[in-house]
């Protein structure tokens, strides 16, 4: 079954250095709690570890489907040994010379039997998951672009 989650956050940075944070991939472990590593494989492709169940790690691969240079980035999994099928854009909103609003929608689906079930545990509240990663980047990127210091 497919679902949808659009979330988004107001990030006190300029859209340049917002985007350039984002979508530098290699970052995501800094803000995203299951996430452990991604490494750039291609032009447009990476690999991605995340904490899985019981010390486990679960790993796919990713593919950009879309880049806007300071306003869109789109992706979707591929090769992905069977765990959620995700696809998503994020895009950067200049609201003023010194805010940008960054809004994810996300879509994924789960595979069917215990596989699914294992992965919708360990993904309990993807919704409640998105907000708190968009609030550590919130927080990762102000920290990086404090201009009061």
């Amino acid at each position: 079954m497919s679902k949808q989650i659009t979330k988004s956050i107001i990030v006190k940075a300029d859209v340049p250095d917002v985007y350039e944070l984002w979508a530098n991939f290699e970052n995501f472990p800094h803000f995203m709690r299951n996430i452990k590593s991604v490494r750039k494989t291609g032009d447009k492709t990476s690999e991605w570890t995340m904490s899985g169940p019981l010390g486990t790690k679960l790993t796919w691969n990713a593919e950009l489907t879309r880049v806007e240079e300071n306003k869109r980035i789109g992706w979707s999994t591929k090769d992905n040994n069977g765990l959620v099928t995700t696809s998503g854009q994020v895009t950067f909103n200049d609201l003023s010379l010194e805010e940008t609003e960054v809004t994810v929608i996300l879509q994924y689906a789960l595979p069917a039997g215990k596989a699914g079930e294992a992965v919708a545990e360990l993904l309990a509240n993807p919704e409640k998951q998105l907000e708190e990663d968009l609030r550590n980047f919130k927080a990762f990127a102000e920290g990086m672009y404090d201009r009061t210091g």
